[in-house]
Protein backbone atom coordinates (compact mmCIF):
# COMPACT_ATOMS: atom_id res chain seq x y z
CA UNK A 1 0.00 0.00 0.00
CA UNK A 2 0.87 3.32 -0.62
CA UNK A 3 -0.14 6.65 0.46
CA UNK A 4 1.03 10.01 -0.42
CA UNK A 5 0.56 12.72 0.84
CA UNK A 6 0.75 16.12 -0.92
CA UNK A 7 1.56 18.80 2.13
CA UNK A 8 2.00 22.34 1.35
CA UNK A 9 -0.48 22.11 -1.61
CA UNK A 10 -3.78 24.59 -1.57
CA UNK A 11 -6.93 22.87 -1.63
CA UNK A 12 -8.53 25.07 -4.96
CA UNK A 13 -5.44 25.51 -7.05
CA UNK A 14 -3.98 24.75 -9.89
CA UNK A 15 -1.74 22.27 -8.69
CA UNK A 16 -4.23 20.44 -6.56
CA UNK A 17 -6.61 20.61 -9.00
CA UNK A 18 -4.23 18.73 -11.27
CA UNK A 19 -3.47 16.26 -8.70
CA UNK A 20 -7.19 15.34 -8.39
CA UNK A 21 -7.34 15.67 -12.01
CA UNK A 22 -9.09 11.98 -13.31
CA UNK A 23 -9.17 10.35 -9.66
CA UNK A 24 -12.25 9.34 -8.22
CA UNK A 25 -12.30 11.13 -4.88
CA UNK A 26 -13.93 10.81 -1.63
CA UNK A 27 -16.33 13.77 -2.04
CA UNK A 28 -17.62 12.27 -5.11
CA UNK A 29 -18.45 8.60 -4.21
CA UNK A 30 -22.07 9.58 -3.23
CA UNK A 31 -22.14 10.07 -7.18
CA UNK A 32 -20.94 5.94 -7.13
CA UNK A 33 -22.89 4.30 -4.10
CA UNK A 34 -26.17 4.90 -2.96
CA UNK A 35 -26.90 5.28 1.19
CA UNK A 36 -27.92 1.96 1.44
CA UNK A 37 -24.36 0.88 0.14
CA UNK A 38 -25.78 -0.58 -3.34
CA UNK A 39 -23.81 0.49 -6.52
CA UNK A 40 -25.36 3.77 -7.83
CA UNK A 41 -26.80 3.54 -11.66
CA UNK A 42 -28.48 7.05 -12.27
CA UNK A 43 -27.73 9.96 -14.80
CA UNK A 44 -25.46 11.61 -11.88
CA UNK A 45 -23.47 8.48 -11.42
CA UNK A 46 -23.21 7.81 -15.35
CA UNK A 47 -22.33 11.37 -16.20
CA UNK A 48 -19.82 11.44 -13.48
CA UNK A 49 -17.99 8.22 -15.01
CA UNK A 50 -18.39 10.54 -18.30
CA UNK A 51 -16.12 13.49 -16.48
CA UNK A 52 -13.67 11.34 -14.84
CA UNK A 53 -12.98 9.50 -18.34
CA UNK A 54 -12.82 13.22 -20.09
CA UNK A 55 -10.30 14.09 -17.52
CA UNK A 56 -8.27 11.88 -18.28
CA UNK A 57 -8.23 11.85 -21.49
CA UNK A 58 -7.06 15.56 -21.60
CA UNK A 59 -5.59 15.90 -18.72
CA UNK A 60 -8.24 19.39 -18.17
CA UNK A 61 -10.59 19.83 -15.13
CA UNK A 62 -12.94 22.47 -16.69
CA UNK A 63 -13.91 25.27 -14.16
CA UNK A 64 -16.83 24.99 -12.15
CA UNK A 65 -19.29 27.87 -10.67
CA UNK A 66 -18.14 28.90 -7.46
CA UNK A 67 -20.81 29.64 -4.98
CA UNK A 68 -21.50 31.82 -2.23
CA UNK A 69 -21.53 29.06 0.03
CA UNK A 70 -18.57 27.35 -1.18
CA UNK A 71 -16.94 30.38 -0.21
CA UNK A 72 -18.40 30.78 3.12
CA UNK A 73 -17.32 26.94 3.31
CA UNK A 74 -13.71 27.80 2.66
CA UNK A 75 -13.39 30.64 5.54
CA UNK A 76 -15.45 28.44 7.92
CA UNK A 77 -13.49 25.83 7.53
CA UNK A 78 -10.19 27.44 8.95
CA UNK A 79 -12.04 28.26 11.47
CA UNK A 80 -13.53 25.10 12.60
CA UNK A 81 -10.25 23.83 12.35
CA UNK A 82 -8.10 26.42 14.26
CA UNK A 83 -11.21 25.93 17.36
CA UNK A 84 -10.24 22.03 17.18
CA UNK A 85 -6.80 22.09 17.42
CA UNK A 86 -7.57 24.66 20.57
CA UNK A 87 -9.88 22.66 22.45
CA UNK A 88 -9.74 19.30 21.13
CA UNK A 89 -5.96 18.17 19.56
CA UNK A 90 -3.42 19.65 16.84
CA UNK A 91 -4.48 19.21 13.55
CA UNK A 92 -1.85 18.89 10.63
CA UNK A 93 -2.94 20.41 7.20
CA UNK A 94 -2.92 18.09 4.06
CA UNK A 95 -3.72 19.84 0.35
CA UNK A 96 -4.34 16.46 -0.81
CA UNK A 97 -3.79 12.96 -0.38
CA UNK A 98 -3.96 9.51 -2.98
CA UNK A 99 -3.55 5.84 -1.67
CA UNK A 100 -3.03 2.94 -4.59
CA UNK A 101 -3.68 0.13 -2.74
CA UNK A 102 -7.10 -0.78 -3.93
CA UNK A 103 -5.61 -1.25 -7.58
CA UNK A 104 -6.30 1.60 -8.81
CA UNK A 105 -5.74 5.36 -7.02
CA UNK A 106 -8.23 6.73 -4.63
CA UNK A 107 -8.10 10.54 -3.39
CA UNK A 108 -8.82 12.69 -0.84
CA UNK A 109 -8.56 16.46 0.35
CA UNK A 110 -9.03 16.01 4.20
CA UNK A 111 -9.56 19.11 6.53
CA UNK A 112 -6.59 17.83 8.76
CA UNK A 113 -5.11 14.88 10.10
CA UNK A 114 -4.87 14.22 14.02
CA UNK A 115 -2.36 12.26 15.69
CA UNK A 116 -1.63 8.92 14.02
CA UNK A 117 -5.12 7.43 13.41
CA UNK A 118 -7.48 10.33 13.70
CA UNK A 119 -8.68 12.86 11.05
CA UNK A 120 -11.07 15.83 11.09
CA UNK A 121 -13.59 17.29 8.32
CA UNK A 122 -15.32 20.20 9.02
CA UNK A 123 -18.45 21.27 7.46
CA UNK A 124 -19.75 24.64 7.13
CA UNK A 125 -23.68 24.99 7.70
CA UNK A 126 -26.21 27.49 7.35
CA UNK A 127 -27.55 28.43 10.54
CA UNK A 128 -30.70 26.23 10.11
CA UNK A 129 -29.12 23.21 9.26
CA UNK A 130 -26.74 23.64 12.27
CA UNK A 131 -29.80 23.84 14.63
CA UNK A 132 -31.81 21.04 13.40
CA UNK A 133 -28.10 18.88 12.95
CA UNK A 134 -27.52 19.52 16.95
CA UNK A 135 -30.75 18.86 17.98
CA UNK A 136 -31.48 15.91 15.50
CA UNK A 137 -27.95 14.19 14.46
CA UNK A 138 -25.40 15.17 17.70
CA UNK A 139 -28.20 14.33 20.48
CA UNK A 140 -28.34 10.64 19.47
CA UNK A 141 -24.61 10.61 17.86
CA UNK A 142 -25.44 9.58 14.24
CA UNK A 143 -23.76 11.63 11.30
CA UNK A 144 -25.97 13.41 8.78
CA UNK A 145 -26.67 10.63 5.77
CA UNK A 146 -24.88 12.79 2.96
CA UNK A 147 -21.13 12.65 4.56
CA UNK A 148 -21.13 8.65 5.64
CA UNK A 149 -19.43 8.38 1.94
CA UNK A 150 -17.18 10.79 2.33
CA UNK A 151 -16.19 10.83 5.72
CA UNK A 152 -15.47 6.71 5.27
CA UNK A 153 -14.08 7.54 1.88
CA UNK A 154 -11.03 9.57 3.59
CA UNK A 155 -10.41 7.34 6.29
CA UNK A 156 -9.62 4.70 3.77
CA UNK A 157 -7.47 6.71 1.77
CA UNK A 158 -5.37 7.89 4.64
CA UNK A 159 -5.68 4.40 6.40
CA UNK A 160 -7.14 6.01 9.56
CA UNK A 161 -9.19 4.56 12.44
CA UNK A 162 -11.53 7.40 13.27
CA UNK A 163 -12.92 10.51 11.69
CA UNK A 164 -13.87 13.90 13.80
CA UNK A 165 -16.88 15.53 12.06
CA UNK A 166 -17.06 18.99 13.33
CA UNK A 167 -20.36 21.05 11.59
CA UNK A 168 -19.80 24.91 12.09
CA UNK A 169 -22.24 28.11 11.58
CA UNK A 170 -20.42 30.73 13.05
CA UNK A 171 -22.24 32.26 16.14
CA UNK A 172 -23.70 28.72 17.08
CA UNK A 173 -21.63 25.87 18.95
CA UNK A 174 -19.36 23.85 16.72
CA UNK A 175 -20.75 20.31 17.39
CA UNK A 176 -18.45 17.57 17.04
CA UNK A 177 -18.81 13.44 16.95
CA UNK A 178 -16.66 10.85 16.05
CA UNK A 179 -17.03 8.46 13.15
CA UNK A 180 -15.26 5.25 13.92
CA UNK A 181 -14.12 3.04 10.85
CA UNK A 182 -16.92 0.71 9.14
CA UNK A 183 -15.66 -2.02 7.35
CA UNK A 184 -18.46 -2.53 5.89
CA UNK A 185 -18.70 0.47 4.34
CA UNK A 186 -15.25 1.04 2.88
CA UNK A 187 -16.05 -2.21 1.41
CA UNK A 188 -18.98 -0.73 -0.70
CA UNK A 189 -16.79 1.78 -1.79
CA UNK A 190 -14.25 0.19 -3.02
CA UNK A 191 -16.47 -1.85 -4.57
CA UNK A 192 -18.30 0.42 -6.24
CA UNK A 193 -15.16 2.66 -7.55
CA UNK A 194 -13.55 -0.49 -8.59
CA UNK A 195 -16.71 -0.84 -10.90
CA UNK A 196 -16.75 3.19 -11.88
CA UNK A 197 -12.90 2.23 -12.77
CA UNK A 198 -13.99 -0.35 -15.49
CA UNK A 199 -16.47 1.58 -16.71
CA UNK A 200 -14.09 4.74 -17.10
CA UNK A 201 -11.55 2.57 -18.85
CA UNK A 202 -14.70 1.49 -21.31
CA UNK A 203 -15.37 4.77 -22.26
CA UNK A 204 -11.60 5.62 -23.08
CA UNK A 205 -11.32 2.53 -25.22
CA UNK A 206 -14.49 2.87 -26.98
CA UNK A 207 -13.44 6.93 -27.59
CA UNK A 208 -9.97 5.86 -28.50
CA UNK A 209 -11.51 3.65 -31.38
CA UNK A 210 -13.97 5.85 -32.44
CA UNK A 211 -11.24 8.89 -32.93
CA UNK A 212 -9.10 6.32 -34.66
CA UNK A 213 -12.18 5.17 -37.22
CA UNK A 214 -13.49 8.13 -37.64
CA UNK A 215 -10.34 10.43 -38.54
CA UNK A 216 -12.16 13.38 -36.46
CA UNK A 217 -11.12 16.93 -36.79
CA UNK A 218 -8.79 17.58 -33.64
CA UNK A 219 -8.99 21.68 -32.38
CA UNK A 220 -6.95 23.31 -29.98
CA UNK A 221 -7.59 24.45 -26.47
CA UNK A 222 -7.78 27.93 -25.14
CA UNK A 223 -7.51 29.00 -22.12
CA UNK A 224 -10.02 31.49 -20.50
CA UNK A 225 -7.78 34.71 -20.41
CA UNK A 226 -7.46 33.70 -24.86
CA UNK A 227 -11.60 33.56 -24.94
CA UNK A 228 -11.67 36.91 -23.56
CA UNK A 229 -9.26 38.60 -25.55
Amino acid sequence: MTITYHRGIIQGSDEWHALRCGLITASEVKLLLTPTLKRANSDKSRAHVWELAAQRITRHVELSYISDDMIRGHEDEFHARQLYSERIAPVEEVGFVTNDSFGFVLGCSPDGLVGSDGMIEAKSRRQKYQIQTIVENWRDGVVPDEYTLQVHTGMLVCDRAWCDLASYSGGLPMATIRVHRNEEICAAIVDACRAAEDSIAKVMDDYYAAVEARGYIPTKRRDRQEMYL
